[in-house]
């Protein structure tokens, strides 16, 4: 028997609330110094609670070929990597028009 999403209530294998959660997020891309003199990009502004930030960051990572972590509800990479991460974000399934 398959188990069945308490949001939408469809199958787990054809549910739909992180796509939705996706489109709906408000997400601010901002670079800061570090330590050193290093920059950071800040990815802020994911919901934890609908959307696997771990997964969106692991992707990012290898995406952009650099380090990086997930504090709180933010990913943090190392570099500046403003510019990219609008695109890969938009490859993953995030609505365009909501990033900032």
């Amino acid at each position: 028997m398959t188990e069945i999403c308490p949001k939408c209530g469809l199958p787990q294998d054809l549910c739909v609330c992180e796509t939705i959660a996706k489109e709906e997020q408000r997400i601010r891309i901002r670079k800061e110094k570090k330590r050193y003199g290093k920059l950071m990009t800040i990815v802020e502004g994911l919901d934890k609670s609908t959307i696997d930030i771990k997964d969106v960051a692991k992707k990012l990572k290898s995406k952009l070929a650099c380090g990086g972590t997930v504090k709180d509800s933010t990913i943090e990479l190392q570099g500046d990597h403003v510019a990219k991460v609008k695109g890969e974000l938009v490859k993953l399934g995030f609505n365009p028009d909501t990033i900032d």
